[in-house]
Parts: structure tokens; C-alpha cells; sequence
């Protein structure tokens, strides 16, 4: 089997959910398939090599393209494509796709989201045949440019993010329909997009963690940490931890003295590096390894109001056996159990009550831990699920 792995993002090193979820899964597909990867590279990185990705059989590194320019800008509003899709537009990745070997051709070619979608005639023509197409919905992109034109205070960013959000839905429909196949983060994603087109191959492939890398690292009692682990120029994760840092957190340490809020995560903004002089809160910027924050951490706080998909966030903080206190958005996606496995906070009030429990109840921490680490390692690990997806793969292109 010969697949097409076609990615709007440089999976390595895997600095953020989307990365790590695309790194792990074409891992997976490597075990069964001849893989070539083709990727927009991050500005200023050197292209990955065989050391950096040693499952892949090719990889095609092409420059990103500049993105939110202000041509781009007009033409997503007066357009038909819109803004996300532009923004990985690129003369230089058709360029590329020429240049790959159009004999044997690809048994599929899986676009790593919809962003590529202005790819998929680009490669019928090169190859000489439509390709099987499918497509891995990180999130459901319409959905979360809805929820940011609701949580936007800039009523012309509002007005252009509902602008972009239709134009989103109708590319979404397009390719349910025309398609080979699909992949979503959860039930939930299913059954919205199997209502927009019930024919469509739709299968499950849940964000995941890698167990054995967060494996004993519940062992300390003295946790002083409550971290917010996210890359920190995303604007869901910049727009939940300054709310939490402003309004929840001077009560969260009122209640626990000596407790240090702790924002890891790459490329923080101006305004997540401004939290650094609230007190109590520390923002550390890129890290090469969460790990040690998590060993310190009494719990793991996602406290997101605006996104989509599910968070890989939760998951790695399971596996390492820290308590997560996530907001109903935040923990949307996932088989959890709130009150077992997972506490749930959606107001000033329950975020303190919950935190102040977990401080004062090693035995009420200890408990929602090891539910939460039992939860992961049977359902959410990264090798399990990549093998789900070899199983689906396979399984379509024996029938189809």
C-alpha cells in the first residue's frame, strides 16, 4: 500500500495537539503502508530528515506560505475560498506534488484537514486519475470559527469570522459528498457530519496520548504547581487562560497559599507573557519536556470557552497522573465521567471549590488520578489508535 500523506503543519517536533496527533498517526500508518510525506515546513526550521521522521519512506518539505496578508484578507471576503483555506495556498506545494512519482500512484492520499482541499484536483491531474481522498477532521472547522465570532469582543472580526464560517460549512459539505473517506476526533463530530451527508464513510479516530512517555510520574505528594499546558499563540488557549488568570486565579490563591499557576507552552503572546506579573502565576514559554511540570502539578486546569475538537491537553495530564479541572467546552469529545475522572468547572465558584478539594484530599485526588490514568491506557493510547486506523483504511480499500 502506497499512501500520500499531505499536511498543512510540520508534525515534528510536536509542539501542539494538531502536531501530535498528526506525528502519531502517520507513525501508525507507516507499520502498514509505503509512506510519503509532504509538509508545509515552519519559517526558519531546517527541513526534516529521515532522523526526525525515520518511518517515513519520503519526505517533500515545502516553504509555508505567508498567510494573513492583506490580499489574502480581501480575496476570503469577495472569494469563494476563505481565509484558512489560502492561507496554504501555495505555487511552490503544487510545484512539489508534480514533482512526485505519479507511477505506481497512491492507494490513498490522506489530507491532514480540509485546509489542503485546493489539492485534491491539483493531484487528479498529476496522477492522470482522481485520488482517493481522505480527510482528517482535527475539529470541525466551521464550527469553531463559529464559536470564535461568538466569543470575540471586535465586531469586525465577528462579522468576518461568521463571512468565513459559512464559506467553511460549504466547503465542508462539498467534500463529505466527493470525498473517499473521513476521520473525526469523536462521536459527537460524527453524528453532526453524517447529518450533512449521510453516504459519507466516516469512521473514529480519537485524539490519543503516549502512555508509556508519561508513565510514573505520580509518585511526589508536595505539589505546589496548578499548570496550563497549551501552545500559547492559539487563540483558544490565550483567550481561556487570560480569563482564568485575571478573574478566577487571584481567588483559586486566596484559598491556596504558597500555589503557583504555571502557563507551559510554546510561543506565548505579549499578553500570555503579561501574566507573568499577577501573583503567583509563572509563564515559561517553550519547554523540552512538560513532564517535570506535570510531576509537580496537584492539577491540570483547561478552562477553554471558545475551539473544537477534542484536547490532547487532557489526555497527556491523565497519563501522568494529574487530577484535570476542565470547563464542559474543554473536555467536549471525550468518554469522561465528571465527578470520576474528571472534575467539571464552568463558573469562579467551582473552579475553587474543586481546586480547594483536591488541595486538602490526597485521597479525592489520588482516586480521580488513577480513574483517569486507567481511562487513557485503555482507551486513548496512541497505539491502539493508530492500529484502529490501519483497520480502517484497510477496510475501505478492500471495498471500495
Amino acid at each position: 500500500v502506497r499512501i500520500l500523506f499531505l499536511s498543512p503543519r510540520q508534525c515534528w517536533p510536536a509542539l501542539s495537539g494538531a502536531k501530535l496527533r498528526e506525528y502519531h498517526l502517520a507513525r501508525a500508518l507507516s507499520r502498514w503502508a509505503e509512506l510519503t510525506y509532504v509538509y508545509f515546513a515552519d519559517a526558519g526550521d531546517e527541513p526534516l530528515t529521515a532522523s526526525d521522521l525515520p518511518f517515513a519512506a519520503h519526505i517533500v518539505s515545502v516553504p509555508k506560505p505567508h498567510v494573513y496578508g492583506p490580499w489574502k484578507l480581501v480575496r476570503g471576503i469577495a472569494g469563494r475560498w476563505p481565509l484558512p483555506v489560502l492561507n496554504y495556498t501555495s505555487a511552490e506545494m503544487t510545484e512539489a506534488l508534480s514533482r512526485l512519482e505519479a507511477s505506481p500512484g497512491y492507494d490513498l492520499v490522506h489530507f491532514d484537514s480540509i485546509h489542503m482541499i485546493r489539492y485534491a484536483r491539483t493531484l487528479g491531474r498529476i496522477l492522470g486519475q482522481p485520488p482517493r481522498v481522505t480527510y482528517d477532521w482535527h475539529n470541525i472547522e466551521s464550527e469553531a470559527m463559529r464559536r470564535y465570532a461568538e466569543s470575540t469582543p471586535s465586531r469586525a472580526r465577528r462579522i468576518y469570522a461568521n463571512l468565513t464560517a459559512g464559506k467553511l460549512e460549504a466547503l465542508e459539505r462539498e467534500i463529505l459528498n466527493r470525498a473517499f473517506g473521513h476521520i473525526v476526533c469523536s462521536e459527537r463530530e460524527r453524528a453532526q457530519l453524517q447529518q450533512i451527508a449521510p453516504a459519507a464513510r466516516i469512521a473514529i479516530i480519537e485524539n490519543g496520548v503516549d502512555c508509556a512517555w508519561f508513565a510514573g510520574l505520580n509518585s511526589k505528594s508536595d505539589r505546589k504547581r496548578i499548570v496550563f499546558v497549551g501552545k500559547m499563540d492559539y487563540y483558544p488557549n490565550i483567550e481561556a487562560i487570560i480569563g482564568f488568570a485575571h478573574t478566577t486565579w487571584p481567588q483559586v490563591r486566596d484559598q491556596l497559599k504558597g500555589m503557583t499557576l504555571t502557563i507551559v507552552g510554546a510561543n506565548p503572546t505579549a499578553a500570555v507573557e503579561s501574566l507573568a506579573s499577577i501573583p503567583g502565576v509563572e509563564v515559561t514559554g517553550t519547554v523540552p519536556d512538560v513532564r517535570p511540570y506535570y510531576r509537580d502539578a496537584l492539577a491540570a486546569v483547561v478552562p477553554l470557552r471558545t475551539g473544537g475538537g477534542t484536547r490532547l491537553k487532557i489526555l497527556e495530564a491523565m497519563a501522568a497522573g494529574v487530577p484535570v479541572v476542565s470547563s464542559t467546552l474543554g473536555a467536549e469529545g471525550l468518554m469522561v465521567t465528571p465527578g470520576s475522572d474528571i472534575l467539571i468547572s464552568d463558573d469562579h465558584a467551582s473552579w475553587v471549590r474543586n481546586l480547594t478539594e483536591l488541595a486538602q484530599s490526597d485521597e479525592r485526588r489520588t482516586q480521580i488520578a488513577s480513574r483517569a490514568l486507567q481511562l487513557v491506557e485503555t482507551r486513548y493510547d496512541w497505539n491502539t489508535l493508530g492500529q484502529s486506523l490501519i483497520d480502517t483504511y484497510d477496510a475501505w480499500l478492500r471495498n471500495a
